[in-house]
């Protein structure tokens, strides 16, 4: 049987696992959706083998790369869920305080992704936490499936107290410059302009791909932006002129990269959505940004 390549996969496909992946679709339905598009060859089998995340083959800093310090902590969130588990990492030779990054997970917990780019975020010389807002349930359960039934029954404004906590904690880290941004996606992306919004204090935001706020939340912007969307991402973008006409309005510094012909995930390097020349420089300017703002 010919192995499947992403160009085999019609826009249709990765629409359609847009919605399975934002609880649109239960996976039965997207099951049965994709078997419209299971024709020659292809099997509805491969199909979703070919959709789904691959972790394991798709790590770029393992856990015990000697290069870091990386271990997983616990830290108090009072506002939102309690006790919370996140990732910490840090360059394992640093000789000075360094600036931190709060690195924010997508809807379904703190998966191997995501741990990794704490891991690469940590690398370029910060001090990075991830953490899991699925703490408060047991924690990431290993299924991306199960982690969005989890995150569902979280309240979404108590997991953007999770975080803003995650930045108090790297605020008082004896490693930490205490000049922190944070960086999200997806959902993450949303958390992202809301810390924004919600810390005056904050050194700089990058969401990717991320829902935006109200004009009368923009307002209260005070750190610059870095705002990352996906030319092909209608459902997310369809947002972005109303918070740029907001952002202008308000005086808010903000640079704005829309890739052309990427999906919504495309830097999320576990599923045939990403595209890496597009992921590439988009972190290469999300880095550039961080080391700018937070010094």
């Amino acid at each position: 049987m010919k192995k499947l390549t992403k160009e085999d996969i019609s826009q249709e496909v990765f629409d359609l696992y847009d919605d399975y992946a934002h609880n649109k679709l239960d996976r039965r339905q997207f099951i049965e959706k994709l078997s419209l598009y299971a024709i020659g060859g292809v099997t509805v089998a491969s199909l979703l083998g070919f959709m789904m995340p691959k972790y394991a083959e798709s790590v770029l800093i393992k856990s015990n790369d000697p290069r870091l310090k990386s271990e997983f902590i616990k830290y108090n969130s009072p506002k939102g869920g309690g006790e919370i588990k996140g990732l910490l990492s840090q360059p394992a030779d640093a000789k000075v305080k360094l600036p931190g990054i709060v690195v924010v997970h997508e809807n379904r917990g703190l998966n191997p992704y995501i741990e990794d780019v704490g891991r690469r975020a940590a690398l370029e010389g910060f001090i990075s936490l991830a953490p899991d807002a699925l703490s408060p349930l047991g924690g990431y359960p290993g299924n991306d499936d199960e982690g969005r039934e989890m995150q569902r029954k979280r309240d979404r404004n108590e997991m953007l107290e999770d975080f803003i906590a995650a930045y108090i904690y790297l605020q008082n880290h004896p490693d930490c410059n205490g000049k922190i941004g944070v960086v999200g996606f997806c959902f993450g992306g949303w958390i992202s302009n809301m810390m924004a919004v919600k810390i005056p204090t904050l050194g700089a935001a990058v969401p990717f791909y991320g829902g935006q706020p109200t004009a009368e939340e923009t307002a209260q912007i005070k750190a610059p932006l870095m705002l990352q969307y996906a030319g092909l991402d209608t459902r997310v973008n369809e947002g972005w002129p109303a918070y740029e006409t907001a952002l202008k309005e308000n005086n808010v510094e903000y640079t704005a990269f829309i890739y052309p012909e990427v999906n919504h995930g495309f830097h999320n390097n576990t599923t045939p959505r990403y595209d890496k020349d597009a992921a590439d420089l988009a972190w290469s300017r999300t880095i550039e940004f961080f080391k700018k703002k937070l010094g």
